[in-house]
């Protein structure tokens, strides 16, 4: 009776991992803007085709919300502005993937150099 419940049990487990592998992959979507949008630029067509791409949105667009809310009103909206500037850089790339990454590396270090110069309490 046991081994019959185990074979079971087995034989469950194995349809379940079959059944994910055999599952289409979902789509990418990154954090700052909606990839099932129809109206596409270039840049955000590439972001949302290749995970790299897509995982560094969303840690830039994550750190950028984070640093907004830890920001003196004054300085909020230099970010924004500097964020507005940086999208400009962005969708200049075009389709051009490592115009993107080395954009993204870029906003990132200007983002860390912004979160070093909060002033943090003891």
């Amino acid at each position: 009776m046991i081994s019959i419940t185990l074979r079971a049990t087995a034989l469950t487990l194995l349809v379940a991992a079959a059944a994910s592998f055999s599952s289409p992959a979902p789509e990418a979507q990154a954090a700052s803007f909606d990839c099932d949008r129809p109206d596409l630029a270039a840049d955000e067509k590439v972001i949302c085709e290749d995970r790299g791409l897509n995982d560094m949105d969303v840690k830039m667009a994550t750190t950028f919300e984070l640093l907004t809310g830890l920001m003196p009103m004054g300085n909020r909206d230099i970010l924004r502005d500097d964020q507005s500037a940086w999208l400009k850089t962005r969708q200049a790339c075009g389709g051009d993937a490592d115009c993107l990454q080395k954009a993204y590396a870029v906003r990132m270090q200007q983002l860390q150099e912004a979160y070093k110069g909060l002033i943090k309490p003891l």
